[in-house]
């Protein structure tokens, strides 16, 4: 049986964890309820996006994978990769944090 929390309640728990801590957190497109794939483009102060999804490891767990640093000279191109991604899963949710070292709370999210 999966154990994993609803995704929309796994969104709430990050948006709250991140606006306690000062930093700022918004939904960028809601998801399938219960079982939508979570992506997070992470920022420090509005800058160096990098892009988190969660992905199938071997031994079947689910953790957070880098999949996109946001190149300076190229912008759109991070840009264009995540609007791909919703439009090939739109049940997807993505979520904008930005605040100093985001991993802290990429690597506390629910496995």
């Amino acid at each position: 049986m999966d154990a994993r929390l609803p995704a929309h309640v796994e969104v709430s728990g990050l948006v709250r964890s991140v606006s306690a801590a000062g930093g700022f957190a918004t939904v960028l497109q809601r998801g399938e309820k219960d079982a939508g794939t979570l992506l997070i483009v992470a920022l420090d102060r509005g800058e160096n996006a990098t892009l988190w999804e969660r992905m199938p490891q071997l031994d079947g767990s689910r953790s957070f994978t880098r999949s996109r640093k946001q190149d300076p000279e190229k912008p759109k191109e991070f840009n264009e990769y995540i609007a791909r991604r919703k439009q090939s899963d739109p049940d997807c949710w993505v979520v904008e944090l930005d605040i100093a070292d985001p991993e802290r709370f990429i690597d506390s999210a629910v496995q």
